[in-house]
């Protein structure tokens, strides 16, 4: 019991005098994302909502795009790539300075969306009508 005492002590000591932890954004050795919009506007929900929640709203609008066909919605994956897709090569992938990918390398998240989806701004499926 008294060596444990003295451990937690110690472990307290220890964690008092550590310096807390640099965030890459004060000097640290990871860059940070580079988050540029193409097409700057008004978006579907605040900054801070969007890059806590973003994935939760697209899982809802995937959910009504396939189980009750409402499409065109302001949080569809089609709408936030307009917006969000590079001028130059019209995509959210690509190289780590485009929007998605970006952001994804960053926080080590595995990016599958568009392994099923254009990641292009204006892309039209084949036999879609516009």
């Amino acid at each position: 019991m008294k060596l444990l005492r003295i451990l937690v002590a110690l472990f307290a000591t220890f964690i008092a005098v550590s310096p807390a932890p640099t965030l890459a954004g004060d000097g640290g050795r990871t860059a940070t994302p580079v988050i540029a919009i193409a097409n700057p506007g008004h978006c579907v929900a605040p900054v801070e909502e969007m890059r806590r929640n973003h994935m939760e709203m697209l899982k809802h609008q995937r959910d009504r795009s396939l189980r009750q066909g409402i499409r065109g919605e302001p949080a569809s994956l089609n709408a936030c790539i307009e917006c969000h897709a590079s001028k130059k090569t019209g995509s959210v992938l690509g190289s780590n300075d485009n929007f998605c990918q970006s952001c994804h390398a960053y926080v080590a998240v595995k990016l599958d969306c568009f392994e099923c989806h254009q990641p292009k701004a204006g892309f039209k499926a084949a036999g879609v009508k516009p």
